[in-house]
């Protein structure tokens, strides 16, 4: 499965963008899916998963609250609605895929896309 993440942009803090993941070359209903976010310096760390009917998700706690991770009904795509953005949530987003399961390991994720960048100012 190929991954193709967009969305991103520059934003005040308070701010909010949706980053969306589309699929070719497979069903992300097949997937665990997940996001990831490396800031400039950094690594890249885990922001959230959801299971592949939706039911189960898993944040990372700096951004329980403010992110929702959702999958598109009846569309090969998966949402990352982002408020409340503060500027420590700058950073190259990527969306993920595992077929294994559920879970935050970055190196269980089989499949990436390329990333899409989110800044925000203060």
């Amino acid at each position: 499965v190929q991954l193709q993440a967009s969305g991103g942009g520059s934003v005040q803090a308070g701010g909010s963008l949706r980053l969306s993941c589309v699929a070719s070359g497979g069903t992300l209903g097949s997937y665990v899916m997940g996001w990831f976010r490396q800031a400039p310096g950094k690594d890249r760390e885990f922001v959230v998963a959801i299971s592949r009917n939706g039911g189960l998700t898993n944040y990372v706690d700096s951004v329980k609250g403010r992110f929702t991770v959702s999958r598109g009904n009846g569309k090969n795509m998966v949402y990352l609605q982002m408020n409340s953005l503060k500027p420590e949530d700058t950073a190259v987003y990527y969306c993920a895929a595992k077929i294994t399961r559920f879970g935050y390991n970055i190196g269980s994720y089989e499949y990436w896309g390329q990333g899409t960048l989110v800044t925000v100012s203060s």
